[in-house]
């Protein structure tokens, strides 16, 4: 009929239109500024290949790319050889006490690199607790964090969780028969691991690289704490202090600099795609079940638990705890007794002054708001992308996918450009409603991986079902779809609140009087000397965090990161 209004092609319009202005918008400022001789909001800003030019031929940006290829490889090489090492250890041997080890692995997966970078000074600074003890034994410098090497062992550290997460299920996946015919061949433990094991991990083993080498470019905290007293810069932070250390930022220069990163990102996560084209090589699961046998560690059995005793107490136990332990005292010293220096002085600072507990106020707001705005855009995208005749299905997908490649720190400066460039989005600056935007466009990713799978395990018989009795899509979506999918709603949501409550970077370029978080006001206290609160509040960041795991798995049962 003539003029019939058609809701499910409105409807699917709309959830496009949302995701690709959530995408566009902080890459097309970014861009645009970066041709530009003054700021984009200036009515007389004309194109120029200045800003490149002046990037290209600036002696510290040379050394700025060197070193942050240098930190990104030496991060990635020591996350993948722990993280692959606890997966195979954990997922693979007799290794006493490996489900434990299991569980502890996945802590760091919750804070964010802001409160590990905090816990690795407080530990193994120059004055960390436990520097202080090495060195009033041995009367040595036992190591120095101050340095490329030293940030990228930290950095790597912090990481090994997410390659372990990675590779945790295709090491106890691999076809038992494959290594079975290896034994029966005579290879030893050895040789089926190197020949068999690792091969078939191949896939999990990639794609953990290249996000550990993302994620490298993109960490701000660590090259922060770490490499500014050095004089060391990065990426980040040399966007960072063309912004906030300088008295006339040289948005230009920014920008151009910001693309340049974003255009090596991008080329990482095509680089990926192209190295995963053929998965059928490394299918080792089919209809027939099997039980990879676990390898015997034998006389190495106990040396192998001290090993991962001591990365999990020295990496995440004593990071965490050392963290807590600092909030409670004026001074964390091994030479003097903690019950001596015991004090609440630095909770009282955060519960005092209405600034920073607006800022824990805020961060919470935000992350709720996050997580069920963004969880219910990404059902959305799911259901249009992958259960609807929508004609533009398939790249809205791709559309949804896209954030992976925007790191935080480009994101934050590209929402804070769009917020100058863009009237309609003025009412958005200096609101926390800036934040819940920048926050779900880069979370998008990460919920349609939670909901998706779920979706795709649901028979089309019950839409073609529907669709016979008169439901149109939306209707079969909504009464049908989503009640069926509603745990991995639960994780979605879940897993969207954890990202946005420890996220800082994206917020640093973003924030204002009034719409602090916690992670900026945890820079402040940081640049302004005071190790105390910075602790206290870290610690509070950290047992929400905590708390909201606990709650989720056990009351929703919702299942985090795997």
């Amino acid at each position: 009929m003539k003029g019939h209004f058609d809701r499910n092609a409105a409807i699917q319009w709309f959830v496009a239109a949302v995701t690709l202005v959530l995408v566009i918008v902080p890459i097309l400022p970014i861009f645009y500024q970066a041709f530009l001789d003054k700021p984009l909001y200036y009515p007389d800003a004309e194109p120029t290949w200045d800003n490149f030019i002046a990037l290209l031929t600036e002696p510290e940006f040379r050394a700025v790319i060197l070193n942050t290829l240098y930190f990104a490889g030496v991060m990635t090489a020591i996350s993948q050889s722990v993280g692959i090492g606890c997966a195979i250890l954990i997922g693979r041997t007799d290794l006493p006490g490996r489900h434990i080890f299991g569980d502890i692995l996945l802590w760091p997966l919750f804070i964010s690199h802001l409160v590990l970078a905090f816990g690795w000074f407080i530990m193994f600074g120059p004055s960390g607790y436990i520097t202080l003890a090495v060195q009033s034994v041995a009367d040595i410098e036992p190591w120095n964090l101050y340095s490329l090497t030293g940030m990228g062992v930290v950095a790597g550290l912090a990481q090994a969780p997410l390659a372990y997460l990675y590779c945790i299920a295709s090491a106890t996946s691999v076809d038992a028969s494959l290594e079975d015919a290896a034994r029966s061949a005579g290879a030893g433990t050895w040789t089926v691991l190197r020949r068999i094991t690792l091969p078939l991990m191949r896939p999990s083993i990639i794609y953990s690289t290249i996000m550990n080498f993302v994620i490298a470019l993109e960490i701000l905290s660590i090259p922060l704490v770490f490499g500014g007293p050095a004089g060391i810069e990065v990426f980040t932070t040399y966007l960072y202090n063309r912004v906030f250390r300088t008295t006339t930022p040289a948005y230009g220069l920014v920008a151009a600099a910001a693309f340049f990163m974003l255009a090596l990102v991008m080329t990482l996560i095509a680089m990926q795609g192209r190295l995963m084209r053929n998965r059928a090589r490394f299918v080792t699961v089919g209809g027939k079940a099997t039980r990879p046998r676990a390898f015997p560690l034998g006389k190495w059995r106990w040396v192998a638990f001290g090993v991962m005793l001591a990365y999990v107490g020295f990496a995440i136990i004593a990071i965490i705890g050392g963290l807590a332990l600092r909030s409670m005292v004026t001074l964390l010293s091994p030479l003097l007794p903690i019950w001596d220096l015991f004090t609440w002085d630095n909770y009282e600072v955060i519960f005092l002054y209405p600034v920073y507990l607006r800022s824990i106020g805020n961060t919470i707001q935000i992350s709720i708001a996050a997580g069920i705005i963004g969880t219910a855009l990404v059902t959305l995208i799911v259901l249009v992308s992958t259960r609807s005749p929508f004609p533009l299905a398939r790249r809205l997908e791709y559309i949804a996918m896209a954030p992976r490649a925007v790191p935080g720190i480009i994101a934050g400066i590209g929402i804070l450009y769009a917020a100058a460039m863009f009237g309609p989005l003025g009412w958005l600056r200096n609101t926390i409603w800036i934040l819940v935007a920048a926050y779900v466009m880069r979370y998008i990713p990460a919920g349609f991986g939670a909901i998706a799978p779920s979706l795709a395990q649901i028979s089309q018989d019950l839409d073609r079902g529907a669709r016979t009795v008169g439901a149109d899509w939306w209707r079969t979506s909504r009464s049908i779809l989503v009640p069926l999918i509603r745990p991995a709603l639960f994780s979605c949501f879940a897993l969207i609140f954890i990202l946005c409550f420890k996220e800082y970077v994206t917020a640093v370029f973003l924030f204002a009087p009034g719409s602090e978080v916690i992670g900026t006001t945890m820079l402040q206290f940081w640049q302004n000397g005071d190790n105390g609160p910075v602790a206290a509040l870290a610690t509070i960041q950290v047992g929400l965090t905590f708390l909201f795991v606990y709650l989720a798995r056990r009351l929703l049962g919702v299942r985090i990161y795997g």
